[in-house]
């Protein structure tokens, strides 16, 4: 009986994302607007050939450079294609570099930092010491020596992207981890002779999931300004397959033509917005379910 009562608050403490979703929209209408965009653009990635009036890379001659109207909303580039489906075809490019990216830093840094923050000792100092190392690295230029070595290409850069992003995963997991190890429950887990394994996955990893949620929405707006600008500098996602950046490359060969940069612009900072927005949400439900716990 007093055993199951120690090992409560480990379910207590478990955070349900549906459930987090769901209140914090409540209390936040400007959270419940950021979802919405983050379905659209997730709708739109997947739906694309559905959703697009036209074929992203249909080249129509005697359509060149045409200002919005009623055939073609965002107006054509300087080869004639639509710009409203280059704009729907290019959310797959986002998305897709922002699973990579972060696939990668959780793939590599989730058991790196649970590994460090339960085992301590010398783990834990050479795992950090190693991480140290790779945050001092900018991850737009090690992309950019990356790709000069390996070739050109999304998977290649938003991979050493999520390289660069590992060590702070690391960090994040590892810190809950030493909070975690001192918990009453984890205790009371090691005493009644649970193996390390359990604890791991049965005890901490639930309670792991709303920090690694909080960070990973971080991680996809900052992802997918990497991408863009890859893109941008012809490093990512190659011509003629759409992508925001590829479209503000291609903008910024003519000025003069304003409505050509404000879609995929607009786009990328609606984007990011609702990242940074939904990860203040899951924090904020974070400390709002904490608190409760305490009171």
């Amino acid at each position: 009986m007093t055993t199951q009562t120690v090992l409560r608050p480990s379910r207590i403490q478990v955070l349900n994302p549906r459930r987090i979703t769901r209140s914090v929209a409540v209390r936040s209408p400007l959270l419940l607007v950021a979802i919405l965009v983050l379905l659209v653009v997730v709708i739109c990635a997947i739906f694309a050939p559905l959703v697009a009036p036209h074929s992203p890379n249909a080249v129509d001659l005697l359509a060149v450079s045409q200002p919005p109207s009623s055939k073609h909303l965002l107006g054509t580039d300087t080869l004639g294609r639509d710009i409203l489906s280059r704009l729907i075809f290019g959310s797959r490019a986002s998305l897709e570099a922002a699973l990579i990216a972060v696939g990668v830093a959780v793939a590599a840094g989730l058991p790196l930092g649970i590994a460090a923050g339960y085992v301590k000792g010398r783990t834990d100092a050479v795992i950090s010491r190693i991480a140290d190392t790779v945050m001092t690295i900018p991850p737009l230029i090690l992309a950019l020596a990356v790709v000069a070595v390996l070739g050109r290409g999304l998977a290649v850069s938003m991979f050493t992207v999520g390289v660069t992003f590992t060590p702070t995963v690391l960090r994040v997991v590892r810190a809950s981890t030493m909070q975690l190890r001192k918990e009453l429950y984890i205790e009371a887990s090691v005493a009644v002779g649970c193996t390390n394994k359990r604890i791991v996955v049965v005890h901490m990893l639930p309670n792991l999931l709303g920090p690694i949620l909080a960070l990973v929405s971080v991680m996809f707006g900052n992802a997918v300004i990497v991408e863009s600008s890859l893109s941008f500098l012809g490093l990512a996602v190659q011509p003629p397959t759409p992508s925001w950046g590829g479209m503000l490359a291609d903008a910024s060969q003519r000025l003069d033509l304003t409505y050509l940069i404000w879609p995929p612009g607009v786009a990328i900072v609606l984007l990011v917005a609702a990242l940074a927005l939904v990860s203040d949400g899951i924090r904020e439900a974070i400390s709002r379910r904490e608190r409760g716990n305490r009171g």
